[in-house]
């Protein structure tokens, strides 16, 4: 699959354009085939770093979590064994 990901703290240009394994989802998440995503002031903090006393949540000398967005629309692909509430095939959002 595609992602943009970064590894560094800093400016939008540290994003890069990767391939990288599918991930699978664990017993209480699912996997959700992206159809549209948008940013927002959360993505910029995370990826910037700052304010810097927020690194003590997302990673101090890097980040931990290196592919970038919270909101997003797609279609379920996978759940994992404790989830209920969707199928693969329903169309979600968040």
């Amino acid at each position: 699959m595609r992602a943009f990901v970064f590894h560094r703290y800093g400016p939008p240009e540290s994003l890069e354009l990767g391939e990288m394994e599918k991930p699978v989802p664990g017993d209480k998440e699912i996997l959700v085939r992206v159809h549209a995503a948008s940013v927002n002031p959360l993505d910029y903090h995370t990826m910037v770093g700052r304010p810097v006393i927020g690194r003590v949540a997302t990673g101090i000398p890097r980040p931990r979590h290196t592919r970038p967005g919270v909101d997003l629309a797609g279609v379920v692909e996978a759940v994992g064994q404790e989830i209920t509430g969707v199928r693969p095939g329903d169309e979600v959002f968040g």
